[in-house]
C-alpha cells in the first residue's frame, strides 16, 4: 500500500471534518502531497466520511493518474493538482462547505478583517469567481485568487484551505469559518469596524513564531 500514513490522516481529517460542522455526508475533499515521492493522497468522490477507510484513499500523481486505489479521486482532483503546482509551500489541501464561510461564497463577499484571526489566510480570505465543481475553469480561478493567501471563499461554492501539512491546512479551515461566523453575526447587528492594515502586517507578523516555545537550559545546583 502506497503512503499508509497518508491515507489514515485523510481517513482521520475527514471525519474530523464532519465533527466539526465543516462539512456534511460526503461533501468538501481533503488531499495531501508527498513531496519526496511525487504522490497524492486524495478522499475518494462520493463517499460518506463516516464509510471511508484506509483502502478507500485514492493515490494519484502529479498528473492526475491513479497508481493506487480502487475508487474515483474527488471531482475537484484538478483544483487540488494546480494549487500544488502553484506553490511548493503547499502540501496540504482542505475543502469545506462550512456554513458561514459558504454563506459569504454565496454572497460572492471577500471576508475582510473583521478578527485579527483572518490571519490565518493573510490579511483577508479573497474570493475566487464563480466555476463549476470539478472544472478546469475552477482550478484556474482558485489558483488566480488565492496568490499568497492560505485560504480562497469560492463563489456559491465554499471555502479551500491549504497548509504544510494536514494540521496546518485544517487549522486554517476552523479559523476562518470562526471569523465568517463573527463577520455574519457583526453584518447582522450593524457595520463591522475592521482591523486596519498596518495591525494586520503585525498579527501575520507575530503570527510567524505563534505556538513556538523556547528553548530553556535549566541546570541544578550542585
Amino acid at each position: 500500500m502506497k503512503l499508509p500514513l497518508q491515507r489514515q490522516l485523510i481517513v482521520d481529517y475527514g471525519l474530523k471534518m464532519i465533527r466539526s460542522g465543516l462539512t456534511t455526508g460526503s461533501g468538501g475533499n481533503l488531499s495531501i502531497l508527498d513531496r519526496e515521492s511525487g504522490l497524492i493522497a486524495i478522499s475518494p468522490t462520493g463517499i460518506d466520511y463516516h464509510d471511508v477507510g484506509v483502502n478507500d484513499i485514492v493515490i494519484v500523481d502529479r498528473c492526475g493518474t491513479i497508481v493506487d486505489g480502487e475508487r474515483k479521486p474527488s471531482s475537484e482532483i484538478g483544483f487540488h493538482l494546480a494549487l500544488y503546482d502553484s506553490r511548493s509551500d503547499i502540501s496540504s489541501v482542505v475543502h469545506t462547505h462550512s456554513v458561514y464561510a459558504t454563506t459569504l461564497a454565496c454572497l460572492q463577499w471577500e471576508l475582510p478583517a473583521v478578527h485579527y484571526l483572518v490571519a490565518f489566510s493573510g490579511d483577508k480570505v479573497p474570493l475566487a469567481p464563480y466555476a463549476t465543481f470539478g472544472t478546469s475553469e475552477l482550478a484556474e480561478n482558485t489558483v488566480a485568487a488565492i496568490g499568497d493567501y492560505n485560504a480562497v471563499l469560492l463563489a456559491n461554492h465554499g471555502l479551500v484551505a491549504v497548509g504544510a501539512d494536514m494540521k496546518s491546512a485544517f487549522n486554517v479551515a476552523e479559523e476562518i469559518e470562526l471569523v465568517a461566523r463573527i463577520y455574519y453575526q457583526a453584518k447582522s447587528l450593524g457595520q463591522p469596524v475592521l482591523v486596519d492594515g498596518e495591525e494586520m502586517k503585525r498579527v501575520i507578523e507575530k503570527f510567524g513564531s505563534y505556538g513556538q516555545q523556547d528553548n530553556i537550559n535549566t541546570r541544578e545546583t550542585l
